[in-house]
């Protein structure tokens, strides 16, 4: 059953009905820009008994006009009872542990058995409706074969909350990943890699661009003319080998791009084991490592790189939420190979 929202129009009201509108509508009605021009154009807009269809009408200070809520419409997105790893769930939204493999939402190669088919079958009746639609808001997204943490909104209010600390860089989110040798300031060769540096701590900063590569549309490049500003940060945790030949890192992003920490990787040459697109299959030293663990990472099936970390300010509690989730087994197993 539709709702109705009454929007008294406030004092030197914008000369349109749409910029009034989202001046002045409660920020608690979580009504987007969008989806507000939408509501307009459907006639759910009115200013007693007259509908306003135009964005352009005129407002004075003092209107009261009403708003029909229509109630969230079923996606033809088809709900499936897939299991899920729930780090923690209320009323506004859902942390979920996604395992490697799992695409986050259904697209023309892959409509079913993703992360939002899941959580339609989850969260049911739960899901207030982002944009008008009865749909888990998707905030962020990590790659089908990265696994970890993601925070999925349940309303427009927690959507569009959410939407702005990741729009504003301000969500904490740290990565765990196997890479190919080990990042080193004392490394002259990353001494001549444009976009590369060392700040202190031995923490390596990969800055660049990244935009689409110019041949491959699937992958993304680095580039120092035009793309999208990107900053990468990491520090190693663990060397393996004698004389070190792999190392696990904790990374960090200023910014949150397609593929980020995969490409800035290998940019330096330390590309992540396992990539299939950006790693490159490396040779490794028998004196280095012994056999099993040469074995291991040669028949590594996926990048590895895990979401292990994920802060954030609750949008409508406001509470500080942090949250962890260990090393899955696979990444565990090989981990624990390459020390031996």
């Amino acid at each position: 059953m539709a709702e109705t929202l009454l929007v008294t129009i406030g004092a030197a009201p914008p000369p349109r009905l749409d910029k009034a509108l989202a001046r002045d509508v409660p920020e608690a009605a979580a009504l987007s820009r969008s989806r507000l021009a939408r509501m307009i154009a459907d006639g759910a807009v009115a200013r007693g008994a007259t509908v306003l269809t135009d964005p352009k009408a005129r407002v004075a200070e003092g209107d009261v006009l009403t708003l029909t809520l229509e109630p969230a419409a079923a996606l033809e997105t088809v709900a499936q009872d897939i299991a899920l790893e729930v780090i923690h769930e209320d009323d506004a939204l859902i942390v979920i542990n996604k395992p490697a493999g799992m695409v986050v939402h259904p697209a023309p190669g892959s409509p079913q058995g993703t992360l939002v088919n899941a959580l339609l079958h989850h969260c049911g009746a739960t899901l207030s409706g982002i944009g008008g639609a009865r749909r888990p808001g998707i905030v962020h997204r990590i790659d089908k074969d990265t696994s970890g943490l993601l925070v999925v909104a349940k309303s427009d209010r927690a959507h569009h909350g959410l939407a702005a600390q990741f729009e504003a860089h301000s969500v904490h989110r740290r990565y765990l990943a196997l890479t190919y040798g080990v990042p080193d300031a004392g490394d002259p060769r990353l001494n001549g890699v444009r976009g590369v540096s060392f700040e202190p701590g031995n923490i390596l900063k990969v800055t660049s661009g990244l935009d689409r590569h110019r041949t491959d549309r699937q992958r993304q490049a680095v580039t120092f003319s035009g793309g999208r500003h990107a900053v990468t940060r990491a520090r190693v945790l663990e060397r393996f080998g004698t004389p070190p030949v792999a190392a696990l890192l904790e990374c960090w992003l200023e910014t949150g791009r397609t593929h980020q920490i995969r490409v800035h990787l290998a940019h330096a040459g330390h590309g992540l084991i396992g990539d299939p697109v950006y790693g490159g299959r490396r040779k490794l030293a028998h004196k280095a490592l012994n056999s099993a663990a040469i074995e291991a990472v040669a028949g590594f099936p996926r990048q590895a790189l895990h979401a292990a970390t994920l802060g954030f300010v609750h949008p409508i509690s406001e509470e500080n939420m942090l949250f962890h989730a260990p090393l899955p087994d696979d990444l565990a197993a090989l981990t624990e190979i390459l020390r031996l």
